[in-house]
């Protein structure tokens, strides 16, 4: 946000301070989502085609209940995307072992390998920032990113990072 701004003082922000950090989170976001969607874009797919593809590789198995929690969208705004990446063969939805009505999702080869190419690029700005920013800085960003976080979802996102998967 400003330069030299110590610690003791971040609970003092001004408003001038807060409005850059909203903005830098703006710019930021645009680029960290610039080179997945260049790669989408040439499939005619969009960016929740990549959280749907993120999170079930995250997850194999996961249902569309879970999922649909996850992205907090519709159901029939899933089931759109869904059915475009089930016909494209990149995901597949397989009967439940232990409740036949769920669809348990996982990706197809040509899936996972969307996935790698999506994901690739975001690893790589992603470790170019935190590497100009320094290892301070990381354990900073995340502390934030978990505080800006609602309440269920702080605790979706920390079952999803402790489940290790």
């Amino acid at each position: 946000m400003g330069e030299g701004i110590r610690s003791d003082s971040l609970l003092y922000l001004t408003d001038e301070q807060l409005r850059q950090g909203i903005e830098a989170m703006y710019f930021a976001y645009r680029g960290f989502t610039a080179d997945p969607d260049r790669i989408l874009e040439s499939m005619a797919y969009g960016r929740a085609h990549h959280r749907a593809i993120h999170f079930i590789n995250r997850a194999p198995g996961t249902t569309v209940t879970n999922l649909l929690a996850i992205l907090g969208v519709t159901k029939q705004s899933l089931n759109r995307v869904l059915r475009t990446l089930i016909e494209d063969g990149l995901v597949e939805s397989r009967v439940g072992k232990s409740d036949r009505r769920e669809r348990n999702l996982y990706l197809t080869e040509d899936g996972t390998s969307l996935e790698h190419r999506l994901s690739d690029a975001q690893r790589a700005r992603m470790r170019s920032a935190f590497r100009d920013a320094g290892p301070d800085a990381v354990s900073g960003f995340r502390q934030v990113l978990e505080s800006m976080m609602d309440g269920e979802l702080r605790r979706q996102y920390k079952s999803l990072r402790d489940s290790g998967q």
